[in-house]
C-alpha cells in the first residue's frame, strides 16, 4: 500500500477528530482541559464548516456558514452521516487568541491568524528588534500546532481505548440534541 492509499484509507480519523473536537468545545461552554499541560484552553467553532459525504459520482460537499450559534445545519448534516472535512476554529491559550482553519483529512492548517505583537513603530530601526519579532511570530505559530497535536493525542487515547463506546454515545446524543 502506497502513501496516497494509506492517507485516503485513514482520512476518517481526522474527520472523527474534528467532530470530537467540536463536541468537546461545546461540552464545557468552550473550555477544553488539556491533560498533559494541566490547563484549560478555549475552543470555538466559528462561522464555517465544510462537510463531505460519499465517493465518486455520489460525492457531496456542504458548506455551512453563519454565526457559531447557527451551525445547526452542520450538526444536522452530521446526523445524516456527513463528515467534517474542514472547520474554522478560534482558540485561546495563555492569553493569546488564534484563528485558523483545520482540514481534517491532512491536518492542514489554513488561514492562521496570530495574536498581535509589537509593531514596527515600537521597534524603530533596530535590526535586533526585527529579528526578535520574527522569532516571536515563529513561537506563536508553534502554539496552535502543539495544542492541536496534544488534542489529537487525547482523542487517539480515547479512540483506541475502552472509553470509545461511551464517548461515541455522548457524541451521538450531542448531534441529536441539535436536531
Amino acid at each position: 500500500m502506497d502513501l496516497v492509499d494509506l492517507m485516503v484509507e485513514k482520512r476518517f480519523l481526522g474527520q472523527e477528530f474534528l467532530t470530537w473536537l467540536w463536541y468537546k468545545s461545546e461540552e464545557r461552554g468552550g473550555a477544553v482541559f488539556l491533560e498533559n499541560s494541566g490547563t484549560d484552553i478555549v475552543l470555538v467553532f466559528e462561522k464555517h464548516i465544510l462537510l463531505e459525504s460519499g465517493e465518486g459520482d455520489s460525492y457531496e460537499k456542504l458548506i455551512c456558514q453563519g454565526l457559531q450559534a447557527e451551525l445547526k445545519e452542520a450538526r444536522t448534516g452530521l446526523g445524516m452521516g456527513k463528515k467534517i472535512e474542514q472547520a474554522r476554529i478560534m482558540m485561546t491559550r495563555d492569553d493569546h487568541e488564534f484563528r485558523f482553519s483545520l482540514k481534517g483529512s491532512l491536518f492542514e492548517f489554513r488561514s492562521v491568524r496570530l495574536p498581535k505583537t509589537m509593531t514596527d513603530a515600537e521597534e524603530g530601526d533596530d535590526p535586533g528588534a526585527a529579528e526578535g519579532r520574527l522569532l516571536d511570530r515563529i513561537g506563536l505559530y508553534e502554539i496552535p500546532l502543539r495544542t492541536v497535536d496534544e488534542l489529537f493525542g487525547m482523542f487517539l487515547k480515547i479512540r483506541v481505548g475502552s472509553e470509545w463506546s461511551a464517548e461515541l454515545e455522548k457524541l451521538r446524543s450531542w448531534i441529536k440534541k441539535a436536531n
